[in-house]
């Protein structure tokens, strides 16, 4: 009996699901190139925002890391012949807004920069998500020089979301000291203001279990 033996590689050319993983691989680079674009514009501001000077320097050291990311995603497109611009991620979109939501808040130091680690530290989170993806693809389908390229970049994104975790140790404990924003404040208060909502024949059930906490305050000790 005569036996084939195939490459895993060859395997999954033949396969007709094969077309359909490299869709799927194409979608996500143009998501990771687009969210990449969206972090190159949007870390300046975060540096700038922040107060502890190494906090600072870690958003600008992984600012130029950011840029070596989608130099190799467009490495990556150029070997496969496809082009990842046109594309929006509507997660990085939502994360960068909700970063800058907070870098307006009125906040004392230690507050904002935890505030700003904690939006930061999702950003990477997709990333290494995203990037762990296409490593996944990039082995299934033979890209092996892809796969080593996204080894890179998820190591890097680990090691920036490891420092944000340091930072974090120190600056979250001096911002549990410091008090809250004036505009979470003031969403607290008006918060307490509103009214609350009893079901149908419930009322006489509240004012029964007032009246027994009533009784028992005014007995005598």
């Amino acid at each position: 009996m005569t036996k084939y033996l195939f490459s895993y590689e060859i395997l999954l050319t033949l396969a007709p699901r094969n077309n359909a993983a490299r869709y799927i691989y194409l979608q996500q680079l143009k998501d990771l190139h687009s969210a990449e674009s969206q972090l190159i514009k949007a870390l300046p501001k975060m540096a700038k925002a922040a107060r502890n000077p190494d906090l600072r320097n870690a958003f600008i050291e992984h600012l130029e890391q950011t840029k070596g990311h989608l130099d190799r995603l467009k490495q990556v497109a150029e070997k496969l012949g496809k082009r990842l611009a046109g594309h929006t991620c509507a997660a990085m979109k939502g994360l960068i807004e909700e970063g800058n939501e907070w870098i307006g808040e009125d906040a004392e130091a230690e507050v904002m920069d935890a505030g700003i680690i904690a939006a930061a530290q999702r950003v990477e989170h997709y990333e290494m998500a995203g990037y762990g993806t296409v490593q996944t693809f990039a082995k299934l389908l033979g890209e092996k020089e892809a796969a080593e390229l996204f080894t890179l970049t998820l190591n890097e994104e680990k090691a920036a979301d490891k420092k944000l975790s340091l930072l974090a140790k120190s600056i979250n404990v001096k911002a549990k000291a410091e008090k809250p924003p004036a505009s979470v404040k003031t969403a607290v208060k008006e918060s307490a203001k509103l009214p609350v909502k009893i079901p149908s024949g419930g009322q006489r059930e509240v004012q029964g279990i007032e009246s027994n906490m009533e009784a028992k305050q005014s007995q005598p000790e």
